[in-house]
């Protein structure tokens, strides 16, 4: 791809929303995300660059981010730098097609709108697993298992005495719903 049809591809994608910095660099800017695209110095490589979050907020999910750049992130990766982690896309511009640009593209606003919400929800996915691994190890049922969920809120083991009967509820609801969702899969 060339300078001129990548401008044109940001163009044509984010109207003028597209910041021309000739004649190495281009950037989108929205309420949602700022995409950067950079050339190297040499105009050879191309680099498309979205910040997902700082990085204070992201080192707890390292090992899920690496994870994911190993199995699921496909042509994009993530990236640390300058504090914040980024969701990266690096090719030869020689060899880059308009279809695989524009597809880095979506790839990267998935990530991005996708934030580390993916990574929270896995890493509590394990701790509830963990968590009906114990109470099978133990010969619980589901039913027994909510039950003493329901004793340690009561006590306030789990939550906060001053919680809300409503709050409570509505806690208790959720571990029931993650807990007969999981409940099936872990095998001990």
């Amino acid at each position: 791809m060339t300078p001129d049809e990548i401008t044109q591809a940001l163009t044509q994608r984010f109207g003028d929303r597209v910041q021309i910095l000739p004649p190495d660099a281009w950037q989108v800017e929205t309420e949602d995300f700022r995409l950067l695209v950079l050339l190297s110095e040499d105009l050879s490589w191309l680099r498309l660059l979205i910040p997902i979050a700082p990085q204070p907020q992201a080192e707890p999910f390292m090992a899920q981010i690496l994870a994911a750049n190993f199995d699921d992130t496909q042509e994009v990766r993530y990236a640390f730098y300058q504090a914040v982690l980024w969701g990266v896309f690096q090719s030869d511009r020689s060899t880059l097609t308009l279809a695989s640009f524009q597809a880095a593209i979506e790839r990267l606003l998935a990530l991005k709108a996708e934030n580390l919400d993916r990574f929270f929800n896995d890493l509590i996915d394990g701790q509830i697993r963990q968590i009906i691994q114990a109470a099978k190890l133990q010969g619980q049922t589901l039913d027994e298992t909510l039950q003493t969920l329901q004793r340690f809120y009561a006590e306030g083991v789990m939550g906060e005495l001053s919680m809300s009967a409503d709050s409570r509820q509505n806690t208790l609801a959720a571990w029931q719903r993650q807990l007969e969702r999981l409940w099936p899969e872990v095998e001990v």
